[in-house]
């Protein structure tokens, strides 16, 4: 639990970082540059890995435990600590410590998600006072999916997924599968046979039922074990791709149908989660319980 003295954090609490979900992508074009146009809808799901900032003496920015195959100066928290000093000029130094709960490579975001958690969390505990909008632009520096989690609701995004506009999709309950394979975004944005060119829509046109992800067909022919996680979940309720994977996810209309899918689905070996879409990010509710937003 958080302590308060003389409305100062003391630096003893778990900050979520919680996962993404892509409700909807549609490539739209393609910039010079080779980034690829998108629309897509992000929603958060109550899956979240926890990070504890230590306030450290010398001014350094290290991490209690480095991640395998993730040299420190690479972590995306440490970037975003890093990013945080060198935007204000702060001496100060901290040890970031995470639980990591989401899957690498997995379409949830869950280096985004620390990344932004990271960003959002310093600015208050090393008063900063960093506008929101800034960290936003901070945040994109270190990844196309930073800012929405940073932003801390549900998004339309357009862009290459920096252009955001609050919506508000029912918050509804998922089984969310994790392959064992890691799906490579790059090779996916690579791929000859990749929609490019899907035409734009409206708010309301994915209000009313399009929701195509136009990665799935590239995914599902390189990634067999993505196309038989489609397939089984497809069985209780329609089946999704989210961002590029390798996640696959479906949305149901209560709890128990939900659970059902994910009980009989845990036999196959994944990792299954059982979810609940969420359309403010719980960083945010936890900031604001304790007054550090409006």
């Amino acid at each position: 639990m958080i302590e308060k003295q003389n409305n100062i954090t003391v630096w003893a609490e778990r900050w979520p970082a919680v996962a993404k979900l892509n409700l909807m992508l549609r490539i739209v074009g393609q910039r010079a540059d080779g980034y690829h146009l998108l629309q897509t809808v992000f929603q958060f799901v109550d899956i979240c890995d926890w990070i504890t900032f230590h306030p450290v003496d010398d001014g350094s920015v290290t991490l209690l435990n480095i991640m395998l195959g993730v040299p420190e100066a690479d972590d995306l928290t440490v970037k975003a600590a890093n990013i945080l000093k060198l935007e204000t000029g702060c001496d100060s130094g901290v040890c970031i410590e995470v639980e990591k709960n989401l899957p690498m490579g997995g379409g949830l975001g869950g280096g985004s998600s620390d990344a932004a958690t990271t960003l959002v969390v310093l600015n208050k505990l090393w008063n900063l006072n960093l506008p929101l909008e800034r960290l936003m632009e901070l945040g994109l520096a270190l990844g196309a999916d930073v800012p929405v989690f940073v932003n801390g609701y549900a998004a339309w995004a357009e862009g290459v997924g920096e252009v955001l506009e609050k919506i508000s999709p029912a918050e509804q309950w998922c089984v969310v599968i994790k392959p064992d394979c890691h799906v490579n975004t790059k090779e996916i944005f690579s791929a000859k046979n990749l929609t490019r060119n899907s035409k734009s829509i409206k708010i309301a046109d994915f209000i009313a039922g399009q929701h195509q992800n136009d990665c799935v067909e590239v995914v599902s022919e390189l990634y067999v074990e993505v196309n038989k996680a489609l397939l089984a979940l497809s069985e209780f309720s329609e089946a999704r791709l989210t961002g590029t994977g390798a996640c696959v996810f479906a949305q149901f209309e209560s709890k128990e149908l939900a659970e059902i899918a994910c009980n009989s689905l845990k036999d196959n070996k994944w990792q299954v989660y059982l979810a609940r879409g969420l359309n403010e990010s719980p960083l945010f509710a936890k900031l604001r319980d304790w007054n550090y937003i409006s």
